[in-house]
């Protein structure tokens, strides 16, 4: 992607602007605008490489990170993922959450985050469909895992089902996909 603002929309409650690349003395930052509707929110998930920070504009936002107790934060409080660490986020209030924040190193989640957004909502809003989500979580495997599958899936079905699906012809959608960042 390289025109900004840029949106995204999965079809369940979530909408994320990637607002602009910038730079500054720890690298390439990826700015971003998330507008998530009550009850929404990604599912339990890691980036292995990005830092992600959102600051809350209004609403308030929940978070969890594995094994750790639920929080929350209102207006003008920052929340800061660690790379590597596994988590998720929804909006618990009654409003729209609406918050700025920053990806940091970008890499490939522009394109992993829009491809999943958009076969989220091909597939009604709840989750992307199984051959988009094998293929891109088994491309990406060393950036990004979404937790909330269990591990032998991740390992074992991803790969068999991306490859079904490459024979079945779904996987041209794929096609200009980037290479994929290696541990």
């Amino acid at each position: 992607m390289s025109e900004y603002p840029q949106t995204i929309e999965d079809g369940g409650g979530e909408r994320l602007t990637f607002l602009r690349r910038t730079r500054d003395e720890r690298g390439e930052v990826l700015e971003v605008e998330n507008r998530v509707k009550p009850g929404s929110g990604p599912p339990l998930h890691v980036h292995y490489f990005q830092e992600e920070s959102l600051t809350v504009q209004q609403g308030r936002i929940a978070w969890i990170e594995e094994g750790g107790a639920e929080q929350t934060a209102g207006p003008g409080e920052s929340v800061t993922f660690a790379p590597g660490v596994s988590h998720r986020f929804w909006n618990p209030g009654d409003e729209d959450l609406v918050g700025t924040g920053f990806i940091r190193p970008p890499d490939n989640i522009e394109y992993f985050l829009t491809q999943v957004y958009a076969s989220t909502a091909r597939n009604g809003g709840k989750r992307p469909g199984i051959f988009d989500a094998a293929y891109l979580s088994w491309r990406y495997r060393d950036e990004f895992a979404m937790t909330g599958i269990p591990g032998p899936v991740r390992r074992f079905g991803f790969p068999v089902i991306a490859a079904v699906g490459g024979l079945l012809g779904k996987n041209k959608r794929f096609a200009d996909a980037p290479e994929p960042r290696r541990a």
